[in-house]
């Protein structure tokens, strides 16, 4: 996958996860404050750093990918207007690598999360439409060309896992189980879990989920071909 351009990403480093775990066990605005130079030089900077090294890559997938940093990563701090957890920042940070639509939470999405535990990536929908969900199992019935396409690209890697959350009834009995792995899900996602190792603390970092970005780019445009999400 291509990685000309800017990669100056060196890997983030173990200061990184311990100012995510200090910030966990001291969530409050008096730490954040002391600790804010913290912040920036371990959380914000490899982040950004991160997203200009991936550009080439994404561009490659999908030249409306928005790749500015400013656009990409998350806020550290919550929205505590409507929850009963006040506490006023995450204890975690991500990438979303999508398209600059208004309505880009309902198209799919590559994504980075990192946690004081573990890490994530992959590609798949913050909130997929119901018209989305239907199409999907449209082709499916039909055993569609796209989709199988699609599902045998996904049996045939072993790097990311299909999740999401499931109906607990069964929607098409007759399906194949591999299948329903799809049909019956109420969201979609195709996720790498990683608990916090060396390879979060290296450079290649990037050339990892560049691969992987690109192994997940045909679903990624299967799932942009679908009717139901309309043309941009």
């Amino acid at each position: 996958m291509k990685l000309e351009g800017r990669a100056v990403f060196q890997g983030f480093s173990t200061e990184t996860i311990r100012f995510l775990a200090d910030l966990r066990a001291n969530n409050n605005k008096e730490w954040f404050e002391v600790n804010r130079g913290r912040y920036k030089q371990h959380l914000m900077e490899p982040l950004q750093d991160m997203v200009l090294a991936l550009a080439p890559c994404m561009k490659s997938i999908d030249l409306l990918i928005e790749t500015n940093p400013k656009r990409c990563i998350s806020r550290i701090n919550r929205d505590t207007r409507f929850s009963k957890d006040k506490s006023p920042y995450r204890a975690n940070m991500w990438v979303s690598l999508k398209r600059n639509y208004k309505d880009w939470k309902t198209e799919p999405v590559f994504f980075f999360e990192l946690f004081p535990d573990y890490y994530r990536y992959g590609m798949g929908f913050y909130c997929i439409p119901k018209e989305t969900l239907y199409e999907i199992r449209g082709l499916i019935d039909g055993q569609d060309k796209a989709f199988l396409k699609a599902h045998s690209l996904y049996k045939g890697q072993g790097t990311f896992s299909l999740e999401g959350e499931k109906y607990k009834r069964i929607l098409n009995p007759n399906l194949p189980d591999e299948w329903k792995e799809w049909y019956q899900r109420k969201d979609i996602y195709f996720v790498c879990n990683k608990n916090v190792d060396e390879g979060l603390f290296r450079s290649d970092l990037i050339r990892e989920l560049a691969d992987g970005f690109g192994t997940l780019a045909p679903i990624y445009h299967f799932f942009l071909n679908l009717r139901s999400l309309g043309a941009k």
